[in-house]
């Protein structure tokens, strides 16, 4: 009988790896961030009112419900590989370094791009808190190029100041969202809950099922996603495999429920919802705080969500940067020499950090609306597609019976949330990339998810080509398993 030797673990030189600093605390913090109740009830509030009625409130429970298996999956997942990159760093030990640079490809284009739009949101909510209120698109472009420049500083300063941002933002999105939730709920509703089963002439019966709220768990599912960035920085993490699989589940938890609080204050007390429908109304929750709270709350809403967008940015740099470093560190970039470096005392990503900067603060100064919509499409297909390649390749590597699970588990229902976390993705994907009218007939709109996923795909093919040469240095170079902290592990 032959015996097979364990797998072994590389333990590197720790003045090139990362400063395990981080707790469950200020991981939560920087996932709760990156999803962000602010972010996730403004973003997708008009819209889903306008396709669906008052009824769309029950897509937030749909979703997280989906989102919350994926969490699941993602919990079993880091505490197996507690490695930077998250998405990156499972499918790669899953199905192989081809098969997880496709996840990083993809979760890179799609965050950068989100760390523009985002950026660029902040800076529309910022200009008019300043009192400015009539900005040019060149003006609101370096109001959100200065955004970037204060995120990217707050990345490169160090973790301890990190942590501090984001456990302010994360204290002022609490209390603001659950200040509306409370006040509109509880002092101001106009409307009994009966109004949630309205769908307000969009459509009846089936086809509201099949159609407007087909189309609103597609728009709430861009409002749920970043939880896994807190396992983008495993290896910054202490005791990382205990402590991020908490991390990634409550903090996606956490903000569904404010976000589905919060959403539920502001349908009850809406005051005139034929304005939205009608298209008059284009800022329903201003409209309502306003009406509801006084007129000054304005400005006080300005600022929530300057903090709110400003603090997801940041959040997104920092996940997007040490996927991108992990991908240098195991030689699958060009320029990895210089990627894969880090810097300070700290020992931080700072190249890669600075070239997400370059990216995303070319990409907001684009004004052309057709390109910045097939950019959120990227962005949305990024996301979800790296989402589902670990997850499928998971549920596949049960079904083989070749998993083993780490020191934390889903136990006896780890399996059947597998299966079912595979089928959403792949349901949720469809669903998103479905070519709706959503775009006025521009035909390359609505299909333009469909043409992201098509575009990024050659290129990723053609680029991973050259990346997997043989000869190459990806083919060469062993990706170190970096253990810096075997106690907290």
């Amino acid at each position: 009988m032959t015996e097979t030797a364990p797998e072994q673990t590389v333990t590197a030189d720790l003045s090139h790896t990362p400063v395990r600093d981080f707790t469950l605390r200020s991981a939560f913090a920087l996932a709760f961030s990156d999803v962000s109740p602010i972010v996730g009830i403004y973003s997708v509030f008009g819209l889903c009112l306008a396709v669906a009625g008052p009824a769309f409130f029950w897509g937030f429970p749909v979703v997280l419900i989906g989102q919350l298996a994926v969490t699941g999956v993602f919990g079993d997942l880091v505490s197996r590989w507690p490695f930077q990159g998250s998405v990156y760093a499972w499918a790669r030990e899953l199905f192989g370094a081809r098969y997880g640079w496709f996840a990083n490809w993809a979760y890179s284009w799609g965050l950068v791009i989100a760390m523009g739009a985002v950026a660029l949101f902040a800076a529309e909510f910022l200009g008019p808190a300043m009192g400015f209120t009539s900005l040019s698109e060149t003006q609101t472009s370096l109001l959100a190029l200065g955004v970037l420049l204060c995120g990217t500083i707050a990345n490169m300063i160090g973790r301890k100041f990190l942590r501090g941002l984001l456990y302010v933002s994360m204290t002022a999105e609490l209390i603001s969202s659950l200040g509306i939730g409370i006040a509109l709920l509880f002092f101001h509703r106009t409307h009994s809950f009966s109004f949630l089963f309205s769908g307000a002439g969009t459509a009846h019966g089936a086809g509201w099922l099949f159609g407007p709220f087909l189309a609103i768990v597609a728009f709430i599912g861009f409002s749920f996603v970043g939880f896994e960035s807190a396992g983008s920085i495993a290896e910054e993490v202490q005791g990382a495999r205990h402590v991020l699989p908490k991390a990634i589940s409550l903090s996606l938890l956490t903000v569904g429920l404010l976000v589905m609080f919060a959403t539920l204050g502001l349908l009850l007390a809406i005051p005139d919802l034929g304005a939205v429908l009608s298209g008059k109304d284009t800022n329903p929750i201003a409209t309502t705080l306003e009406t509801s709270l006084g007129s000054g709350t304005g400005r006080a809403l300005l600022v929530m969500l300057t903090i709110g967008f400003t603090a997801s940015m940041i959040a997104v740099q920092a996940a997007v940067s040490r996927a991108i470093w992990a991908s240098a560190r195991a030689r699958e970039l060009p320029l990895s020499g210089l990627l894969g470096r880090l810097s300070g005392p700290e020992r931080l990503p700072r190249h890669v950090i600075g070239l997400t900067c370059i990216i995303a603060g070319i990409l907001v100064f684009i004004h052309n609306a057709n390109v910045f919509t097939l950019l959120l499409s990227a962005a949305t297909a990024g996301f979800f597609v790296s989402y589902a390649l670990p997850v499928v390749a998971s549920a596949i590597t049960r079904l083989r019976g070749g998993w083993t699970p780490g020191p934390v588990s889903m136990g006896k229902a780890a399996a059947t949330v597998t299966y079912v976390a595979a089928i959403w993705m792949i349901v949720e994907i469809i669903n998103i990339a479905w070519p709706r009218n959503t775009y006025g007939g521009v035909w390359y709109l609505n299909w333009g998810i469909v043409l992201v996923i098509a575009v990024l795909g050659v290129l990723g093919a053609l680029v991973s080509a050259y990346v997997f040469r043989r000869g190459g240095e990806a083919t060469t170079a062993r990706f170190a398993r970096v253990v810096s902290d075997p106690e907290g592990e």
